[in-house]
């Protein structure tokens, strides 16, 4: 199938070749019909993406700040490496889209597969869409009506916000499409509507659909023509829907205000705001965010918990449901908003110059015919010959495409599948890395007989699931951390592997940094496990906010088990024995499996400690990883992967590199196993050892107790919890 993307380094759109979503659990597959271009949104992304790299960088004064932090800390080729990676992910377009029901995912019970619907689905032929972010069309309304329902959603919510009653005057700043649908969502409350733009084809518009239509640019003062049309009193209200980086329509919004006015913000404006003309007149200012409650709450759009309606009366798909009733019944005219409906593959009719345009609403049309293709050839392909690596990749994210490809690459191994939810992802990582295959069913490279390495970087809930499918299915495995987030998954893996002379590798990268195998030289080596020693590891992680998926227990399983189990295993290597006991002190008051601030102490079978320190709280220009150990009145440490420094020993002081978490030699060796066979890089009871110390950390943390590993019971015997500290 196609899909319209924009790309962010070059501000090229094109139309790109890409296999059909799968439809998953609570989400509805849908073949388009009709899309909507957002020439506000869609306008600006392209704009953006146009200019050079310091024209984006003025734009975001603040990713400039954190990537000179990055440069301080990281070094300048990573951090360059990062930044370019950033700008190489295409950015899909679109968000107003109408087609027919093809396949209903696991839990949606209230559609059926024929109805038309309408959703904020991309420009694409086919989409998949979490049913909470799509509304059954009625049968009266058409298909260029419908795909009215979501940016009318935009401008409902604005309305919404501002709670207009009968009678009450209100402006409209920006009579764009928004804006005139939000005048045209304000006159059906009552409203007695003004309307500000420079455009003489939208103010014309606007003045046929009952409002007072005024042009600034033209000469009218716009807080004098307001003030005079109400008598001295000014608006009861003001909506917001233009795009501008200046200050002024803020500033105007506040001075054509009644005292004790409300502004609501729909569009993108400057926001410095004078405090003396709010306070003068005690306005309320409001932003408005898009659709309406549940957006960007992932409870609600990807895991379908709708919000009680006696308590929410408006959500999106509410909201959503409002604008096709109103389309239905013919109080809201959409029809004369259509200046062209374009054929998909005409695209380029819009955007070529959409930063000229003079459209008010642009239409793609979409081909009736079918394409549920799952999966794509890009290129011929052909593995033949004993000692032949091949590689099928699951998932397609950001590590995948900074990281594990680029190191993956370079050992020369044969990359023929990747795999992807979404498919755009996965097959732009195929065309640059020379994959042969793009899909968006994992089970293609399960099935294929030509891969025998499954590389798994989904996210955490996935992990162990999918291991165990590829062990199932004949197949030596990496998988990125963690091997599982819960107990009962990890002990039927452990069941599998059994039955399996297939080997596992988690991507524990940092003990195969030059840094960290130097360290385990100077202890000893194979025979560091000897001596006990002291270990501690301190990691700078940085805030993620409260409703990222890593903070779900049930899907990323929280940033303890899913990443600092790095630590463990590297604590684990050095000091060459395995974890006995394990006790884990958060930070919170209030106890919580998903902590991302706390320390872990750890007991080794050999009598080595390790200290986990895992803060979330830190400051960013602060190193992120630092490593100390203690053995032998010798003291060694390694700072961020760049430089290792060495306290009595003889003959070594420091090592320094560029940073080097050991991602390239662990896939070389990888990749070396596979070929030649031999032992695993990381012994699987290893693995094992560190997923379980993870596990029963989060079960010290809730007993407050020691809790032995491999029991997974508290060491302590009284009933009253004991200090851990």
């Amino acid at each position: 199938m196609k899909q319209l993307i924009l790309h962010l380094k070059t501000g090229n759109t094109l139309l790109e070749d890409v296999p059909a979503p799968q439809v998953r659990r609570g989400q509805v597959l849908i073949q388009t019909r009709r899309t909507l271009v957002s020439l506000g949104t869609e306008r600006m992304l392209v704009e953006f993406s146009r200019g050079s790299l310091i024209s984006k960088a003025r734009q975001q004064p603040d990713r400039v700040k954190q990537v000179l932090e990055k440069i301080r800390t990281d070094g300048l080729i990573p951090t360059l490496e990062t930044v370019f990676n950033k700008l190489d992910q295409p950015l899909p377009l679109g968000y107003c889209n109408v087609g027919e029901v093809v396949a209903l995912g696991e839990g949606v019970t209230d559609l059926s597969v024929g109805d038309r619907v309408a959703s904020n689905g991309h420009h694409a032929e086919v989409v998949c869409v979490p049913r909470n972010l799509v509304a059954r069309v009625p049968d009266r309304v058409s298909d260029d009506e419908a795909v009215f329902t979501v940016i009318g959603s935009i401008g409902l919510q604005g309305v919404r916000l501002l709670n207009p009653t009968l009678g009450e005057t209100v402006v409209v700043v920006g009579l764009g499409l928004i804006g005139l649908l939000t005048a045209e969502l304000l006159r059906l409350n009552g409203c007695r509507v003004i309307g500000l733009d420079v455009d003489e084809k939208k103010l014309e518009l606007a003045r046929s659909r009952g409002v007072i239509a005024l042009n600034p640019a033209g000469g009218t003062d716009a807080v004098k023509a307001v003030l005079a049309l109400t008598q001295g009193v000014g608006a009861d209200g003001v909506v917001i829907t233009a795009s501008a980086k200046s200050d002024e329509l803020i500033s105007q919004a506040a001075r054509m205000s009644r005292k004790r006015g409300r502004i609501v913000l729909v569009g993108v404006i400057g926001l410095n705001l004078s405090r003396a003309e709010f306070y003068e007149k005690e306005l309320t200012f409001q932003v408005s965010c898009s659709y309406g409650p549940g957006r960007y709450d992932d409870l609600y759009e990807q895991q379908g918990a709708d919000y009680p309606l006696p308590f929410v009366r408006w959500t999106q798909n509410r909201n959503f449901q409002t604008i096709l009733q109103l389309l239905e019944t013919g109080q809201l005219d959409v029809k004369p908003l259509i200046t062209e409906v374009v054929p998909f593959e005409n695209f380029d009719r819009i955007y070529r110059e959409i930063s000229h345009s003079a459209s008010i609403a642009s239409l793609l049309s979409y081909p009736e015919k079918r394409n549920l293709e799952p999966v794509i050839r890009l290129r011929e392909s052909q593995y033949e010959g004993v000692g032949t690596a091949v590689a099928g990749l699951i998932g397609a994210g950001n590590f995948t495409s900074a990281v594990l490809l680029p190191a993956l690459k370079q050992t020369g191994v044969a990359l023929k599948t990747i795999a992807s939810a979404n498919g755009l992802n996965g097959t732009l990582l195929a065309q640059k890395y020379g994959i042969a295959l793009s899909t968006t069913d994992y089970r293609e490279v399960l099935n294929d007989p030509d891969i025998n390495l499954v590389v798994i970087t989904t996210r955490h809930q996935q992990h162990a699931r999918m291991t165990r499918e590829a062990l199932l299915a004949g197949k030596h495995v990496f998988v990125e951390k963690p091997l599982a987030i819960y107990e009962d998954e990890l002990e039927q893996l452990v069941e599998v592997h059994q039955q399996t002379d297939k080997t596992v590798l988690v991507g524990f990268n940092r003990r195969f940094s030059p840094h960290v195998q130097k360290m385990k030289a100077l202890l000893g080596g194979s025979a560091s496990g000897d001596v006990p020693m002291n270990v501690i590891a301190t990691m700078n992680a940085g805030f993620i906010p409260a409703n990222s998926w890593v903070h779900d227990r049930a899907e990323g399983g929280g940033r303890i088990p899913g990443e600092a189990c790095h630590y463990v295993d590297l604590i684990t290597f050095l000091t060459g024995s395995r974890v006995v006991a394990v006790c884990m002190n958060a930070m919170e008051r209030q106890i919580s499996e998903t902590s991302d601030s706390a320390s872990l102490l750890l007991r080794y079978e050999n009598g080595s400690t390790g200290v986990v320190n895992y803060f979330a709280n830190g400051s960013k220009a602060y190193a992120k990883e630092r490593f100390e150990v203690y053995s032998q009145e010798r003291t060694l440490v390694l700072d961020n992967f760049r430089t290792l420094k060495g306290y009595g020993f003889k003959g070594f002081s420091d090592l320094s590199t560029q940073q080097d978490k050991g991602h390239k030699a662990q896939f070389q060796r990888l990749v070396e196993q596979v070929r030649t066979g031999g032992e695993p890089l990381i012994p699987f009871d290893e693995l094992v050892n560190t997923t379980r110390t993870m596990l029963a950390a989060l079960q010290s943390l809730k007993t407050r107790r020691w809790v032995e590993v491999a029991a997974g019971v508290s060491v302590i015997q009284s009933a009253e919890p004991s200090p851990i500290l």
